[in-house]
């Protein structure tokens, strides 16, 4: 049972140029690397109370600091993220330790 609708997977298969299983694994690690990345932007955003960039929803004294590099364990192999701070150091990603290097 598929989650994504056949026209969906159909132009991943054309834009993505897949012809082989070597293909989908490299595509689908791309591809989980940049979700993985957004959700920790997405956090980084909910904590701080506003996105980045966005000076004028900001009512907090709470602000970003760069990144911190980290690799994750994964089932495709240890793909390196970039880890979003905050200036005050209460934000933390949620993963377990045992997945970060």
């Amino acid at each position: 049972m598929s989650t994504l609708p056949k026209g969906v997977l159909r132009n991943m298969i054309k834009d993505g140029n897949l012809k082989t299983a070597g293909d989908l694994h490299s595509y689908l690690k791309d591809m989980f690397k940049d979700i993985l990345q957004e959700m920790l932007e997405a956090e980084l955003e909910i904590e701080l109370g506003y996105a980045k960039g966005d000076k004028e929803n900001k009512q907090t004294d709470k602000r970003g600091n760069g990144y911190s590099e980290k690799t994750v364990k994964t089932q495709f192999e240890e793909i390196p993220i970039e880890v979003p701070r905050d200036r005050s150091g209460e934000y933390g990603i949620k993963f377990p330790q045992v997945l970060l290097t």
